[in-house]
């Protein structure tokens, strides 16, 4: 397992590199001289344009220039923010636990939804639960998750009056209010997420159990506990594992749009404050941290194959 990890680990390295080349190359996409951008455009005086210029070492040849920012970013130092002064590895650092927090309960709601819904449709294909799948994935994945938050907000905030259509509540300041205060938004994300999965769960599971090995156990006469949650199940989780991994990946795309719907404090807006405001540090910073995320769960579902299936281990 621990060979199977460094193994892993090494090859995302020049992963890593590519990526954060790409980012720093998002300098080049400011129109004009990126330090008069930066300092405030044509109304920007010299010694301002001068200190960025010096700052983000722009009076350097290009290559030089991304070596300190990539030796800068391989400590998390992404600078400090143009327009704030704070520095982003702070702001990230305060607002981070708020937006996996909020994944994580869009993760929840899609497994809540996905494994019973994506089991049942794969154990009875043309049943009323299959039939329900099909409807509800076909809604999760062309809906925009937006329309669908602008959707339950008009229903569950202001028409039922159940749950506040914005604003964030601590989850130190109060767990019950925390979870008010997110839960729209985790389901407006998870649905997404939940019907990818079920679909994939439920033709992983159709094609084990119709494969010669579970027929053999039945011929036996193994429980169905036994021959769907200890076989057809577990060896049906790896393609799932996969649309998993990759989809929450998107759910950190997706709190960029909810997170200003619904006025929570986390990543995702902070992302947009900085594209609205042409804020460079913020943007390579929030990017660079997403795609860590990324990254770190390819790697979690490498170590998940190796769990699942030891031939991979093996491999």
């Amino acid at each position: 397992m621990l060979t199977l990890v460094g193994r892993r680990l090494l090859s995302l390295i020049p992963i890593l590199v590519v990526v954060s080349f790409a980012v720093f190359m998002l300098t080049s996409l400011l129109p004009g001289d990126p330090a008069v951008t930066l300092a405030g455009g044509p109304n920007a005086t010299p010694q301002a344009v001068e200190a960025i210029r010096q700052r983000l070492h722009l009076d350097q040849p290009f290559v030089l220039q991304y070596l300190y920012w990539l030796g800068d970013a391989v400590r998390l130092d992404f600078g400090t923010s143009l327009f704030s002064g704070v520095p982003v590895m702070e702001s990230i650092g305060q607002r981070l636990p708020v937006t996996v927090g909020l994944v994580a309960a869009a993760v929840v709601v899609a497994l809540v939804i996905a494994v019973p819904l994506g089991t049942l449709a794969g154990t009875r294909p043309g049943g009323v639960a299959d039939r329900i799948n099909r409807i509800t994935s076909t809604l999760g994945v062309g809906v925009p998750n937006f329309w669908f938050a602008a959707i339950l907000i008009v229903v569950f905030a202001v028409g039922l009056g159940w749950l506040p259509p914005a604003g964030y509540v601590p989850f130190t300041d109060s767990p019950l209010g925390w979870l008010q205060s997110i839960l729209l938004a985790a389901v407006a994300l998870g649905f997404f997420l939940s019907a990818e999965l079920s679909r994939q769960l439920r033709a992983a599971l159709i094609g084990e159990l119709g494969s010669n090995y579970i027929r053999t156990l039945w011929a036996k006469g193994a429980s169905p506990r036994r021959v769907i949650g200890g076989h057809a199940l577990r060896n049906a989780a790896g393609p799932a594992i996969t649309v998993f991994a990759v989809h929450v990946g998107y759910l950190l795309g997706g709190t960029v749009i909810i997170e200003q719907i619904f006025s929570i404090p986390g990543l995702g807006s902070y992302l947009l404050d900085g594209i609205v405001g042409g804020d460079l540090p913020v943007i390579q910073g929030v990017t660079m941290i997403f795609v860590l995320f990324q990254v770190g769960m390819s790697l979690l579902v490498d170590i998940s194959y190796a769990v699942l299936n030891p031939k991979v281990r093996v491999a």
